[in-house]
């Protein structure tokens, strides 16, 4: 891009896009021999000097072809210009300044000030005045480059002039998150599922995807194999509107575990860290926002299993505890009934209609309980029900969790 007033000023300004350049692939048309064009179109593809010899029908070429156009921006990579001043008149020009800012739809963001500092500093025919800018692209939409020059002219006028450079910034990943809760009665653990979708017109390399948590959570990536390699591969290309699936589990911390109104006022879960290859290696860069999750609702009581064994055998009692927690701001006195599970599977063993005793806010009790397994298979633990006494409210809790029967061997 070349910008200059030739009826007034005496320099002229260049700015030149950096940006790295591609591979020059041929045009691939091929014909069988029995055909009407025969071998020619074979014949002109083999003398192609683009194409890789032996592999003349891959899209794949063997030189670089430099920079046509601007070019496509995208969100995250580095905007990098060369911008320059010439002198091409007979004139001297004195007191040259070159300045670059750039002006986006909600900033003027200063990018150059390169000056030549001495007093008595001129710029002769034929000589230049130059500066290379860099800046990382924080925001889409349109973007224009301001370029001023002033300088000090033979005649010892103060002259100046600015040209505008108008470019578009376009969004090159289109991220959508979704949040899982864990089972509600085993633990307070989060999932995320992130869906990281490419839409440049070229396929990138995804370099990192990562999950930063809040203070409030310790996070673990659920993306890879038991050999600590990425389920993606070595390298994780992403073509073009082509899309990868992200797991992360977040574990509140123990802080937060043991006051539930602290947790279920921790709303703010972090943010995606992304960085991409694209184009022979050029480099982007993103961040999300802050994730934020709907706040648990835990009514006015939370039933929780907190011990549970791993093996359970047919026709064996087994035992597991329970927490019972006051999450309303009033007292409660509470009674116990233990109702036929829903599965078949599972009975109780124990005294129904118990009495609890009272409960204040935020106050919790552990509860025993046993069942004896009828049926081996995948069996369902519910039927327990608690009785407020004060206000005759009944709470019912079914499908408390799932444990699997097994056939004891002897």
């Amino acid at each position: 891009m070349e910008g200059r007033d030739r009826s007034e000023h005496i320099l002229a300004l260049k700015v030149m896009r950096l940006t790295r350049p591609t591979l020059c692939s041929p045009v691939i048309v091929t014909s069988d021999s029995k055909d009407l064009p025969g071998n020619l179109l074979n014949s002109d593809l083999r003398h192609d000097i683009t194409s890789v010899p032996g592999v003349e029908t891959l899209s794949a070429g063997q030189f670089l072809l430099l920079p046509q156009s601007f070019g496509n921006i995208y969100l995250g990579e580095t905007f990098s210009s060369y911008i320059c001043v010439h002198n091409d008149s007979n004139e001297i020009a004195k007191h040259v300044s070159v300045k670059a800012d750039l002006q986006t739809t909600s900033h003027r963001i200063p990018l150059s000030g390169h000056q030549i500092e001495s007093v008595t500093a001129e710029l002769h025919p034929q000589d230049t005045v130059d500066d290379v800018i860099h800046h990382e692209v924080k925001e889409v939409g349109t973007h224009i480059l301001v370029c001023e020059v002033s300088y000090t002219a033979p005649t010892q006028t103060q002259l100046s002039f600015r040209k505008f450079f108008k470019f578009q910034v376009l969004k090159p990943l289109d991220v959508k998150t979704k949040f899982y809760n864990a089972e509600d009665f085993i633990s307070d653990e989060v999932y995320l599922e992130a869906q990281v979708q490419n839409i440049t017109t070229g396929p990138i390399c995804l370099e990192k995807v990562c999950l930063e948590s809040s203070h409030l959570f310790h996070v673990t990536a659920l993306n890879t194999t038991l050999d600590e390699e990425s389920v993606f591969g070595h390298v994780n290309v992403l073509q073009p509107q082509a899309s990868h699936q992200f797991l992360y589990c977040l574990a509140p911390q123990a802080s937060l575990t043991s006051d539930l109104r602290l947790l279920s006022g921790a709303t703010n879960i972090g943010k995606l860290d992304i960085v991409w290859r694209s184009n022979l290696g050029e480099r982007g860069r993103l961040q999300t926002s802050q994730l934020q999750r709907m706040a648990p609702d835990y009514g006015d009581i939370r039933l929780s299993i907190q011990e549970l064994p791993n093996i359970i055998y047919l026709e064996e009692a087994f035992t597991f505890t329970c927490r019972i927690i006051n999450t309303c701001e009033r007292s409660m006195d509470l009674l116990l009934t233990l109702e036929p599970a829903q599965s078949s599977g599972l009975v109780w063993s124990g005294v129904s209609a118990r009495q609890m005793g009272k409960l204040e806010p935020g106050a919790s009790v552990y509860l025993p309980l046993c069942m004896v397994p009828l049926a081996a298979g995948l069996q369902n633990i519910s039927g327990i029900r608690l009785t407020d006494v004060f206000l005759k409210r009944t709470y019912d809790y079914d499908d408390l969790a799932q444990v699997f029967v097994t056939q004891a061997f002897t």
